[in-house]
């Protein structure tokens, strides 16, 4: 308050509040003295409360070697038999607890508390996705299992594979192909995963170890700390080309390299401004844009009545992708797929 005391006696408090965006009444609350500070009465014993004496008599029995170990109700029973009564187990309970001296005795079992990934990208290969799916195969009781590596940003599908087993080998090589097919440079990525064996193995930690990848895991049960890999998972298999099941492990792999070229050049995505993925994974989304706004541009020109919100434009590319973003960062950012509700991101 020291820049309106000095402002005050020149302009008044009024207009000195007013410049110094501070209401009048913080201003006046201020000038007075503080009040001297409650004495607070000492509090009255219950009249039905134990004395000092009767307490210190129930702490004797409590702590004797006698009832050391055994439970205040136990105690109250045994007395009680014995012709003694002294108090009610739940005082007995009240004394052991302001003596700090009540516990639970059992071994019970602590659940880990799992920190809660948030991951940011601004670019492509900076985050990537990589979880494994099953595809049904000729008979009941037969699968196949596709590993799929996921750019969260552009949502370009970097690496895959088809095989008859979940193998951790398999997944070492699949990564190490990937990285070595985007150039990836030491500390430049995060691969995130569930917490599948193939994902949590040794081999796989080892080979990001040595690669300078930074390792990420879902929390346990929890599906949308991986959402993108959900999300793509689920495009695929609500796809109308999508089969009930696949007569041999050839035909899958050639039903799958199909969708994924199809999904990585053609797939119009909703999250990346109705861009294919590849357009975003190469840096040519700002250039598709601008050509899409001077489209929308001559059509606005033509006819401007149609357009009754004013100039059109593209919609928007993203700028930045999280997997769960912080709580602080919650606003502004959208969903992310539809279905994944811990994917978030920003348009420019």
């Amino acid at each position: 308050m020291e820049g309106i005391d000095e402002l005050a006696p020149l302009v008044g408090v009024r207009v000195a509040c007013r410049a110094l965006g501070v209401p009048r009444s913080t201003y006046y609350r201020s000038q007075q003295p503080p009040a001297p500070p409650r004495l607070r009465r000492p509090r009255r014993p219950h009249p039905r409360a134990l004395s000092s004496g009767e307490q210190a008599a129930v702490r004797a029995q409590l702590n004797s070697e006698r009832f050391v170990d055994r439970a205040p109700r136990a105690i109250y029973a045994t007395l009680l038999d014995e012709g003694i009564q002294l108090c009610h187990w739940s005082t007995m309970y009240r004394l052991l607890r302001s003596d700090a001296a009540s516990s639970e005795r059992r071994a019970i079992r602590r659940h880990v508390v799992y920190t809660r990934p948030e991951l940011l990208a601004t670019a492509p290969r900076q985050v990537w996705s990589w979880d494994i799916t099953k595809l049904r195969g000729p008979q009941p009781g037969s699968w196949y299992n596709l590993y799929v590596v996921l750019d969260i940003f552009s949502r370009m599908i970097v690496g895959w594979l088809l095989a008859e087993r979940e193998d951790a080998s398999l997944a070492e090589v699949l990564i190490a192909d990937a990285c070595t097919r985007e150039g990836i440079g030491p500390q430049q990525l995060t691969v995130h995963a569930d917490r599948g064996a193939p994902m949590t193995s040794k081999l796989v930690a080892e080979l990001l170890l040595d690669l300078g990848v930074t390792r990420s895991h879902s929390r346990p049960s929890v599906s949308n700390d991986n959402p993108y890999s959900e999300a793509q998972f689920k495009t695929m298999k609500y796809g109308p080309s999508y089969p009930e099941r696949f007569g041999s492990l050839e035909e899958a792999q050639a039903w799958v390299s199909s969708f994924i070229d199809w999904y990585n050049t053609e797939h119009r995505h909703s999250a990346l401004g109705l861009l294919p993925p590849v357009v975003v994974h190469h840096g040519q989304a700002a250039a598709v844009s601008a050509a899409r706004q001077q489209t929308l541009d001559a059509a606005y020109a033509r006819h401007p009545e149609r357009f009754v919100g004013g100039r059109p434009v593209p919609p928007l590319v993203p700028e930045a992708v999280w997997i769960n973003p912080p709580a602080a960062t919650n606003v502004g950012y959208g969903r992310g797929d539809r279905g994944s509700g811990a994917g978030g991101r920003t348009g420019v």
